[in-house]
């Protein structure tokens, strides 16, 4: 079959994504990439090298979605704004837990999306060292906070007031737990994902700190 006109790398990284959301990340091959475009996988090779290509692509593609800091920035709330936006594309997007940090090819979004996080950091007064820990600890909080959600057995209030319900847990073999979730779950309108903001408080928090005890 022939290279089907219109063919190009965004048109097939964007199947890509559509057969990721779809099956997860072991599903992406160039077979079912062409299969999803209605064409070969022979004519991918037209605008992707190969596999590996395809899978970069796609880790710049999430990177691309993210929201960045922009120009002159106050970094808290620009590091608030970001992370809640990687929480909500990753998301949405699974499969990219396990792929974005893990290319060894970075395109220039992802170049773009850390240069642009290390110059906020940078330009409000944080030492290289410092910027570059803060990227680490926002990034493995919201990697690890979009997992947990993920995994978790319920999805809503009810979800959670039924879920601790149903392992009732006795207060005196674990009277903390216990006292957590009678506080906390049962008759409240609890949600797992409202920690996030409380969480991600707190580690900007120490790294305002942090960032003040370096300018004094």
């Amino acid at each position: 079959m022939n290279e089907r006109p219109g063919l190009s790398r965004i048109g097939i990284i964007e199947a890509a994504v559509r057969v990721a959301d779809r099956g997860g990340l072991t599903a992406v091959s160039m077979r079912n990439v062409g299969k999803e475009l209605g064409v070969e996988a022979m004519s991918l090779y037209h605008h992707v090298a190969n596999k590996d290509d395809l899978l970069d692509g796609l880790a710049d593609w999430i990177f691309a979605g993210i929201v960045l800091p922009g120009p002159g920035e106050p970094w808290r709330p620009a590091m608030l704004h970001r992370a809640t936006s990687a929480r909500n594309v990753l998301a949405r997007h699974p499969w990219s837990l396990t792929l974005i940090e893990s290319r060894r090819s970075p395109g220039p979004s992802l170049l773009r999306h850390h240069d642009a996080v290390l110059g906020c950091l940078r330009t409000n007064g944080f030492p290289v060292a410092l910027a570059s820990h803060a990227f680490s600890v926002i990034d493995a909080y919201v990697y690890g906070f979009v997992l947990t959600e993920l995994k978790l057995p319920f999805a809503s209030a009810d979800g959670a007031e039924e879920f601790a319900s149903e392992i009732d847990v006795p207060a005196d073999a674990y009277p903390y737990l216990a006292e957590m979730v009678g506080e906390l779950v049962i008759g409240k309108d609890y949600s797992f994902a409202d920690e996030f903001d409380y969480g991600l408080g707190l580690i900007l928090d120490e790294l305002d700190r942090r960032r003040r005890r370096v300018e004094e």
